[in-house]
């Protein structure tokens, strides 16, 4: 019988992903790719890439070696279903709102670097909500287990093992580009983009997890972080339409200590000592803060 589910899981989103054979183009030689027999996204120079049983599709040529790992990513799950990223959720809907083009026409929303695909399987929710116009997502990150857990969860959404520095994606074809506390590729941005497209980037601010910051990093020279340099290399890169400081405090439940504290890279450069003293300390709240950016191509 779960084979059987399974079977069937992997045909419906073949069928799905057949409708969008003109998103992808080969990562190794950048031609045209077809869906051949519901199984496998071929190139014309015959480069392939099997659909997995999950629905999803690695197009890596080889497994890249990553920090992120399943349990950061299972936590960061924790984390967003209970709510502590809602506004800004609710302010990426808001600008795709107001920045989609007109009714009628497919809106096309790729998340790059988009982890486990919850930010962005909630962000389609709400926009499906407000739109009478068709979606399309498609969630792109390195990390296979990311995908996995995305696609086991998240349905009517093509999700792809990728790496943004040569993504396997056409050129001109999103309307929007979200890059959510991730790394950036702009180049790769300004080739995937639609010419009327918007790239919404979400970057901590000044006081972003600053209680976890503190015991993390107290007395260094990480305790303090600004986020000047990004903010002025996308501004370099893309004409900015909109800064929204996005800054509130969330009563932490204690059950969600552990994985707010699995879910950042904030504790890859400290000490157990001070891991230990964040996991004893029972913080009561923790400050969001947040800079979105949306910006389009110059023109």
């Amino acid at each position: 019988m779960l084979i059987m589910l399974k079977s069937q899981r992997k045909k419906a989103n073949a069928n799905f992903l057949a409708g969008y054979q003109d998103l992808f183009r080969c990562p190794l030689c950048s031609s045209k790719m077809k869906l051949v027999n519901l199984k496998s996204l071929i190139c014309t120079n015959n480069h392939c890439y099997d659909l997995a049983k999950q629905g999803y599709v690695n197009m890596l040529s080889h497994a890249l070696k990553t920090k992120y790992n399943r349990q950061m990513f299972a936590s960061r799950r924790i984390i967003c279903r209970n709510g502590l990223f809602g506004p800004m959720i609710n302010k990426i809907r808001g600008l795709i709102t107001a920045g989609a083009p007109p009714r009628g026409e497919q809106l096309k929303i790729l998340d790059a670097g988009c982890g486990e695909g919850s930010h962005l399987a909630m962000i389609l929710g709400k926009v499906t909500h407000n739109s009478e116009t068709g979606l399309l997502g498609v969630g792109l990150d390195i990390s296979k287990e990311a995908i996995i857990m995305a696609s086991k969860e998240y349905k009517d959404i093509i999700w792809c093992v990728g790496d943004l520095a040569g993504a396997p994606f056409a050129g001109d074809y999103f309307d929007f580009i979200l890059n959510i506390l991730a790394p950036a590729n702009y180049a790769e941005f300004k080739r995937m983009i639609a010419p009327h497209g918007r790239v919404i980037k979400v970057i901590p601010g000044r006081d972003y997890l600053k209680e976890l910051r503190n015991i993390l990093y107290g007395q260094t020279a990480k305790q303090h972080y600004s986020n000047e340099d990004t903010l002025e290399l996308f501004k370099s890169n893309f004409a900015l339409l909109e800064v929204e400081r996005v800054r509130y405090n969330v009563t932490l439940d204690q059950t969600w200590l552990e994985p707010l504290i699995q879910m950042t890279p904030l504790t890859w450069g400290t000490t157990q000592e001070r891991l230990l003293k964040a996991r004893k300390e029972e913080l009561s709240d923790v400050t969001i803060d947040l800079t979105i950016l949306a910006g389009k191509k110059h023109h």
